[in-house]
């Protein structure tokens, strides 16, 4: 049993194809530790107990309107030990970098459906990614990406809001110790 006061060790935990994911997972990491807890910030893969976290905040790259592979495979093998813990869900998507991206809010949301049919999340975060269409290593994924941009359906570069992931976070901390 922990004693009061003893900070809680969380767990950060993301899946990423281009490092929009981990970026947003290092930063809800620093946040969290700047408010006082004990915090780990790690690949999914690299995951293989939860025993000795007390809240765990995972979040993924969305493919295709949902989580990617690995972090579906994840909630699939942890969601007994989840379960009995506090727990928040984030994804990080292009759609939401859109213009009026805004106004698909709730339908990205409802990407999280799977998650939130394993294990209830105290919060959600939606965050939009970033677009360097040189990383993407396929080709015709690339064309497809150039010829959006081309289109305006979005702009490449960097759409984070590190000022909304950070307010998420900070207030994360206060859900997770719940």
């Amino acid at each position: 049993m922990k004693e009061e006061g003893m900070s809680k060790k969380i767990l950060v935990t993301y899946a990423s194809r281009l490092g929009a994911t981990a970026g947003v997972a290092e930063a809800i990491g620093k946040t969290l530790q700047d408010g006082g807890a004990e915090v780990e910030v790690r690949r999914m893969e690299d995951v293989t107990d939860l025993s000795p976290y007390d809240a765990v905040v995972a979040g993924s790259a969305i493919r295709g309107k949902q989580w990617l592979p690995e972090a579906r495979q994840f909630m699939r093998t942890h969601q007994t030990a989840l379960r009995q813990k506090p727990f928040a869900a984030f994804l990080v998507c292009m759609t939401l970098a859109m213009k009026n991206g805004e106004k698909y809010r709730s339908s990205v949301g409802e990407w999280l459906a799977p998650v939130r049919a394993r294990v209830k999340p105290v919060s959600e975060g939606l965050f939009a990614g970033a677009l360097d269409i040189g990383k993407i290593p396929s080709f015709g994924d690339r064309l497809k990406f150039r010829l959006s941009v081309m289109l305006g359906v979005w702009k490449e570069g960097d759409h984070r809001d590190w000022n909304a992931i950070r307010a998420w976070a900070t207030e994360l901390n206060r859900l997770l110790k719940a």
